[in-house]
Order: C-alpha cells, then sequence, then structure tokens
C-alpha cells in the first residue's frame, strides 16, 4: 500500500517546496520509490515533463530530488497567471483555456477528477507519495470546490502536515488560528506540524512548542532551521526575487528586469551561483546600473503586457544606453521577442493589445499563434560549439534578417537570431546558462573566469545536503514511521 503525507502550509511562501523535495531525497536516499505531487500549482515557472506536458518547474526540481522521472501527472494542473485577474489554466500537461479568479472559482469541481486521475497514477508506481498544497487551508472563503489543499486531502484521505514559517513572525498564532477555524471534517486530516525557518537556539522555542500543543493538542514533527543548502536550489516563486540582494563588489555585473509576468526565471539561476557575477533583478522603480556588463531579458507569460510595461519603466531607455556603451544583451523567450522590431497578437492570444513596437536590438518580428510549442530538446551553439540542453515553451514565430544567424541550433533546426555585431542575441531555449561550457565562454568575453562548476551537479548535492539537514532534526519516530518499508 502507498504511503501519502501532505504539507500544507499556514500560509504562502512558508517553504513547503524545498521540504517536499527534502522528504524526496530522504525517501529516495533509503532506497523507496518516492513521487511529488502537487495537485493545483500556480506558477509561471514551468518546466517540460519527461511525457512532453507543462508542469511547475518546482515539481520538476521535487521529481530529480526523487530520482524519478516527471510526469504531468504530478502537477495535474497549473495556472500560469497572465494578468492581474486572469491565468492560463494547464491540466495534465495541456492548455485546458484561461480564466478569471471568479470564473475559475466555479471551474475548479470540474479540474477535481483530473487531479484525482493523476494522483491514482501517481500512487500506483510509488512507495511514497509527498503532497505540496498552495497557499493555506485557513482560506476558508476558497474552501468550496478547493482542490489544492483540504479539498484534495479529504477527499484523498491524505494526511496532513502543517508548515509554519517562524522567520515571518506569528507562528504560534498561525498554527492556533488554523486550528481555530478549520471545520472538523478538515481537523481531522491534521496529522501535526512542522516549524520551519528557524534560527538561533532551538530550545528557545520549547515554550512556544508546548502552547501550540495547549492550544491544539497537534504534536510538533521537527523545529528545521534556515537550510543553508536550500539557496543553492532554484527558486519557484518570483516573490523571492524580492529578497535577493545584490551586492559583490568587483563582480561583473549583470542586470535582470522583473517584468510583471516574469516567467522561467530560474533560467538565471546558474549565473547567481557563479562567484564572480552580481546578478542584480531591478525592480520597478528602479534603474538599470550604469555599469552592468550583461542585460538579460528573461521569459515572461505575456509579452506585449510585460513590454509596456517594460516602457512605463524607462527600461527602454536604460537598455539603449547600455547598448551604446557596448555592454551585452541575452533575451530568453519573451525577452526575445521583445528585442525585435514588432510583436504582433492578431488573434488576441495574450490580450486585448494586438501589435507592439519592439526595443529593436534584432531585425526581427515576432506573430503569436495558437499553436503553443511544449518540449525539452538537445542543442549546440554554433558561436562557441559546445552542447546545450534545454526546453521550450512558447507561442509565436520568430523571423527576420538577423536570423540568419541563429544563436542556437536545437535538434538539428536553427533557432533565436543574432545582432551583426555579435552583441545582441535571443533564443527560444530555456536552460541554455545551465551548460558550464557555453556559460564559461560567455563569461571568457565578458571578463571573467566562469562555469568552472557543474551546475547540474550542484543542485544535486544541494538535495542530499538539504535531506541531510532534515534528517538532523526531524522527530525520528515519525520519520521512521513515514519511510519504513512495507
Amino acid at each position: 500500500m502507498t504511503r501519502k503525507i501532505m504539507l500544507q502550509g499556514t500560509g504562502s511562501d512558508v517553504g513547503k517546496t524545498v521540504l517536499v523535495a527534502g522528504l524526496c531525497r530522504i525517501a529516495a536516499n533509503r532506497g523507496l520509490k518516492v513521487s511529488p505531487f502537487k495537485p493545483q500549482n500556480m506558477s509561471n515557472n514551468a518546466a517540460v515533463s519527461d511525457d512532453g506536458g507543462e508542469i511547475g518547474r518546482a515539481q520538476w526540481l521535487q521529481t530529480m530530488a526523487a530520482r524519478v522521472p516527471s510526469s504531468v501527472h504530478m502537477n495535474p494542473v497549473l495556472l500560469k497567471p497572465q494578468s492581474d485577474t486572469g491565468s492560463q489554466i494547464v491540466v495534465q500537461g495541456q492548455v485546458y483555456g484561461q480564466a478569471r479568479g471568479r470564473d475559475y472559482q466555479a471551474l475548479k469541481p470540474k479540474l477535481l477528477g483530473a487531479v484525482m486521475e493523476s494522483f491514482e497514477v501517481v500512487c500506483a508506481d510509488a512507495d511514497l507519495v509527498v503532497v505540496e498544497g498552495a497557499g493555506s487551508p485557513a482560506e476558508i472563503n476558497l474552501r468550496a470546490g478547493d482542490i489544492a489543499n483540504m479539498g484534495f486531502a479529504t477527499r484523498a484521505g491524505v494526511p496532513v502536515v502543517l508548515v509554519g514559517d517562524i522567520d515571518r513572525g506569528g507562528v504560534i498564532a498561525s498554527l492556533v488560528g488554523t486550528k481555530a477555524i478549520l471545520p472538523d471534517e478538515d481537523l481531522a486530516m491534521v496529522s501535526g506540524y512542522l516549524i520551519n525557518k528557524f534560527r538561533g537556539d532551538v530550545s528557545l522555542f520549547d515554550d512556544g512548542i508546548r502552547a501550540i500543543g495547549q492550544h491544539t493538542g497537534w504534536p510538533c514533527f521537527g523545529v528545521v532551521p534556515w537550510l543553508k543548502d536550500a539557496r543553492r536550489l532554484p527558486a519557484e516563486d518570483s516573490v523571492v526575487l524580492e529578497r535577493l540582494a545584490a551586492g559583490k563588489a568587483g563582480a561583473l555585473r549583470v542586470a535582470v528586469p522583473v517584468l510583471p509576468r516574469i516567467a522561467n526565471f530560474d533560467d538565471l539561476d546558474p549565473l547567481r551561483q557563479e562567484g564572480d557575477i552580481d546578478l542584480v533583478f531591478v525592480r520597478p522603480g528602479e534603474r538599470f546600473p550604469a555599469d552592468a556588463g550583461l542585460v538579460v531579458l528573461p521569459g515572461s507569460k505575456s509579452t506585449i503586457a510585460d513590454l509596456k510595461d517594460f516602457r512605463a519603466q524607462g527600461w527602454d531607455r536604460d537598455l539603449a544606453a547600455h547598448h551604446r556603451r557596448g555592454g551585452r544583451v541575452i533575451g530568453i523567450c519573451g525577452g526575445y521577442q521583445m528585442l525585435g522590431r514588432t510583436v504582433r497578437d492578431p488573434l488576441g492570444i495574450e490580450g486585448s493589445d494586438r501589435e507592439i513596437e519592439g526595443l529593436g536590438l534584432l531585425d526581427v518580428e515576432t506573430e503569436m499563434a495558437p499553436e503553443k510549442t511544449v518540449r525539452n530538446s538537445r542543442a549546440h551553439s554554433p558561436v562557441y560549439d559546445v552542447p546545450l540542453e534545454g526546453y521550450e515553451i512558447h507561442l509565436g514565430v520568430t523571423a527576420g534578417p538577423d536570423c540568419a544567424r541563429p544563436s542556437v541550433v536545437i535538434d538539428g533546426r536553427p533557432d533565436g537570431a543574432t545582432s551583426p555585431d555579435g552583441r545582441v542575441f535571443g533564443t527560444y531555449l530555456h536552460g541554455l546558462l545551465s551548460s558550464d561550457p557555453f556559460r564559461g565562454r560567455l563569461l571568457a568575453e565578458l571578463g571573467i573566469e566562469g562555469g568552472g562548476f557543474d551546475y547540474r551537479k550542484s543542485v544535486d548535492e544541494a538535495l542530499d545536503g538539504v535531506a541531510a539537514e532534515l534528517e538532523a532534526v526531524l522527530d525520528p519516530a515519525w520519520l521512521e514511521g513515514l519511510m519504513e518499508r512495507d
């Protein structure tokens, strides 16, 4: 019989994703066949699963922790925000449609069937399934039709462990408050809780644990410190970008604009881990640093809308000045489309705006089309003559004179474009910066030594580090019961 456990947070961004990954790696290290599962995810950081559909990057990372192939069934519902009120809906890896928030609430009960079907597929081939919730079960205004937290847990009969983030404060109130407002049916699913992101002497929280126990009756399964190896893992949620600070003196400065609908920003993670790179995420209201040697325009879930915001911030002038100073520019996916002369959307696929002038650093034009490209790809850099490996998730076709100088060759076909002076290039290939040889050659041209570490190996080692840290602090009896073999 497959064992199951679900981690639900007392709020968003409490660290569930990393804890699930850590538990998956602990189980994999003990020889168990373990799978992650997230019924519903909301993120523009998507991956292409091994069976050819879209899932959240977090679930892709968790499958890496579990050492199993990724599947669309591990994240059956993925919401990709396109505006402040609406999202694209991906069900079992394929685009299902679009919906505004209120309309989606009505749609959720219809999606529960797909969620349960996928859960059965995942459970059929695993000793243990570790489920990640979304947001908080205390959002009782969203309880009707819920498929992400207790609505799923009660339907699937999965025990729940609540996760509280002590770093943000109020963790006692958040746990006790959750107990106070959950209906009896949901309370029956809660088996205990974890305290996450603790700093300092854990014994100082002994009274806190007693207080939580007195008010809830729930056992504590562990007080988890800030996991030092977690910072080496790619972040899932764009809220993390608000906390990433710049500041490596004497390093190559790389500027990345934080677009409102930024997508797949973990493309930049290999640069963040380079010792001689100061990766600066430029937020609204800020200017591009004048001393940046490289600007990277990341992916976007809504190219035209983000390009309008880019101009509203005055970043088009910053980018033009950077280019005049001799700076390098890379555009990935939506960022590549922005670098051209025009982006057209005649069918209104992304929204009401049908055409926008591009940034004009590449002589190409893009037209959005309803067919979506979703695939894992092996590629090659014709400039540096090194292998690449990545994935494509995009709408639109890009063509123009600069495409005669492709930036990469994907599965034998040219992709992307390069300016005549070689200082600007774009591509639809996500993940190219994860290639250590490519990254090393690029950084050498910018005057620093880089690419000297194995990025993928670094992520795998970080997962082992997270697992080891968790094993040291989790309640041994609870952990052994979860990991025992039948």
